[in-house]
C-alpha cells in the first residue's frame, strides 16, 4: 500500500500486539528483554554494584491506543532492551516518515496494522546499534533507512536486515525517512504497472503530497512526459517548478473537463489514490491502451474520526467493471498496495536500488514539508490530514527542547481562545440572523397594517351613510 492512502477495512483478526504501558514488562509479542548475564545472577555483590543494561534500558515510542482522533496516538516509555533474532538488526531511529496510511490506520481503516495497542510507522532512518546472528551485510554504525509493516515510530526499532538500505553519502536522515514508501510506490506504479514511455501523459492526484512529488520527479526521468497534477491553487507554483506540466485546482474546477480541454483523447496513465466516484472518472479518462492504477481510498477520510457516511458513500460508488468492457475498451486496471508486498524482499530491494541510483544522479530528491518532534505527532497528523503539506511530513526522535515544551501550552491556550472567538462569532451571526428575521417579519407585518387601515377607511363612509 502506498504511504498516501490505504483501502478501508475494519480490523478483523487481532494480530500481534505491542507493549503500551510505560512502566510494565513488554508483552509477549514485543521483542523480549534480554536476561541478565549468568555471572550477575551468581554474584550478589556484582548485582549491587552494577545493574545490567538490559534492566535499565528504556526508549520512547508512539503508541496507537485505540481508534479515533489525533489524541489516540500517545508518547509512552517502554522498558527493556529488545532481543534480536537471527537476521535482524537494532536501529537507533533518527527520523520517521508520516504516511496517509498512518492517518487511516488511526481510524481503523488500514488492515495491515495490528489492533491497538500498537506502534505505527512504516519507514524510518537511523544508525545500526546491534546486529543479530547470520547478518553479514550490516554492521554496527551503518546509517540505514528501514521499511516495515509497522513499529517504526520509536527511538529504537528491530527490523530484518533485508528491510534496511544503506543511506547514500550526502543524504540526511530526514530525506532517508521520506524516501522508501513514497518512491517505491510511485516507481512500481509508473514503471512496473504503467510501463511509462516517452511522449506519454500521466494524471497525478494530490500532486503536492509525498507520492505525488515522487511520481512527478520519476515522470521527469522519461523524455517528453506530460504530467497533469491536481492540487489546491496555493500549491501550483511549487508543483509546476517540480515538473507538473498542467496544474489543476480540483477545488474550483472539474479536473476531467480541464484534462479534456488539453488532451481530448484522454490520458495514458492515471494514478488514483481517491477511490469511489473518482475511480469511475479516471477509467473514462483513459485513452485506448491506457492504464489506471488505483492505490487507495482517500475519499473515505473525512474528519479526525471515522466518518461512516464517507465510508458508505465510497463503497457505494466503488468501481467495478466486466472483463468484456476491458477488452472492448482496450484499457487496463491495476491495484497497488505496498503493505502486501512485505514478503517480496528481492523485488523491493531491486526497486530501492534503482531509486537510490536516481538519487545519486540528482534525478530524484525527497521534498521535506516539515519536521515534528514525537511529542507533536497530533499536530503533524493534523497538517497532513487537512492537506496543508507540500511534500513529506517527518517525525524526529530528537527530544523536544524545554523551551518549546513550555510554549506548547500557550499554543493550546491560543487554540482554545480561537475556538471561543469562533464560537462568539457564530453566536453573533446567529443573533444577527434572528434580528434580520425579526426585521423581515416586521416588514411583512407593515403591508398588513396598511391594508387594515385602508379597510377601516373604506368602512368609515359606509358608516356615515348609515
Amino acid at each position: 500500500m502506498s504511504g498516501e492512502d490505504a483501502p478501508a477495512e475494519q480490523q478483523n483478526a487481532v494480530d500481534q500486539k505491542q507493549e503500551t504501558k510505560p512502566a510494565e514488562e513488554p508483552k509477549a509479542e514485543e521483542h523480549k528483554t534480554e536476561p541478565a548475564p549468568a555471572a550477575a545472577e551468581a554474584s550478589p555483590a556484582a548485582t549491587t554494584e552494577k545493574v545490567p543494561e538490559e534492566d535499565t534500558f528504556t526508549y520512547r515510542a508512539l503508541v496507537l491506543t485505540g481508534y479515533g482522533g489525533y489524541d489516540k496516538v500517545k508518547l509512552q516509555v517502554k522498558k527493556g532492551k529488545p532481543v534480536l533474532k537471527a537476521g535482524e538488526v537494532l536501529v537507533r531511529v533518527k527520523a520517521c516518515g508520516l504516511n496517509f496510511a498512518d492517518l487511516m490506520a488511526r481510524q481503523g481503516l488500514y488492515d495491515r496494522l495490528p489492533s491497538p495497542p500498537v506502534t505505527p510507522g512504516m519507514e524510518c532512518s537511523g544508525v545500526v546499534e546491534a546486529v543479530g546472528e547470520e547478518v553479514t551485510d550490516r554492521k554496527v554504525g551503518d546509517k540505514v533507512m528501514a521499511l516495515n509493516r509497522f513499529g517504526l515510530w520509536q527511538e529504537v526499532a528491530v527490523v530484518p536486515a533485508t528491510h534496511t538500505f544503506l543511506i547514500p553519502e550526502g543524504m540526511s536522515f530526514e530525506e532517508a525517512a521520506a524516501l522508501p514508501v513514497n518512491y517505491i510506490t510511485a516507481y512500481m506504479m509508473l514503471f512496473d504497472f504503467g510501463n511509462l514511455r516517452p511522449n506519454q501523459s500521466v494524471l497525478v492526484h494530490a500532486a503536492a503530497g509525498g507520492v505525488g512529488i515522487a511520481a512527478t520527479q520519476l515522470c521527469n526521468t522519461v523524455k517528453d512526459v506530460t504530467v497533469f497534477g491536481t492540487a489546491s491553487a496555493s500549491k501550483h507554483e511549487t508543483i509546476s517548478q517540480g515538473g507538473v506540466t498542467h496544474p489543476i485546482d480540483y477545488r474550483t474546477k472539474d479536473y476531467v473537463e480541464e484534462v479534456r480541454k488539453i488532451s481530448p483523447k484522454g490520458l495514458d496513465i492515471i494514478l488514483d489514490p481517491l477511490g469511489g466516484s473518482d475511480t469511475h472518472k479516471a477509467y473514462n479518462l483513459l485513452k485506448p491502451m491506457g492504464k489506471l492504477i488505483t492505490y487507495g481510498a482517500a475519499n473515505m477520510l473525512a474528519g479526525q474520526k471515522k466518518n461512516l457516511i464517507a465510508v458508505a458513500k465510497n463503497w457505494y460508488h466503488q468501481f467495478s467493471i466486466h472483463t468484456l468492457s476491458l477488452i472492448q475498451g482496450n484499457k487496463s486496471v491495476c491495484g497497488f498496495h505496498l503493505g502486501y508486498l512485505d514478503g517480496e524482499t528481492e523485488l523491493i530491494t531491486q526497486v530501492m536500488n534503482t531509486i537510490l541510483d536516481l538519487y545519486k544522479q540528482g534525478k530524484v530528491k525527497p521534498h521535506i514539508d516539515s519536521t515534528w518532534h514525537l511529542e507533536q505527532v497530533g499536530d503533524a497528523m493534523r497538517k497532513m490530514q487537512e492537506r496543508n503539506n507540500i511534500g513529506k511530513v517527518i517525525l524526529t526522535t530528537e527530544p523536544m527542547p524545554e523551551e518549546e515544551k513550555k510554549e506548547e501550552p500557550k499554543k493550546e491556550d491560543k487554540k482554545d481562545d480561537k475556538k471561543k472567538d469562533d464560537k462568539k462569532k457564530d453566536d453573533k451571526k446567529k443573533d444577527d440572523g434572528k434580528k434580520e428575521e425579526k426585521k423581515d417579519d416586521k416588514k411583512k407585518e407593515e403591508p398588513k397594517k396598511e391594508e387594515k387601515k385602508e379597510e377601516e377607511k373604506k368602512e368609515e363612509p359606509s358608516k356615515e351613510e348609515k
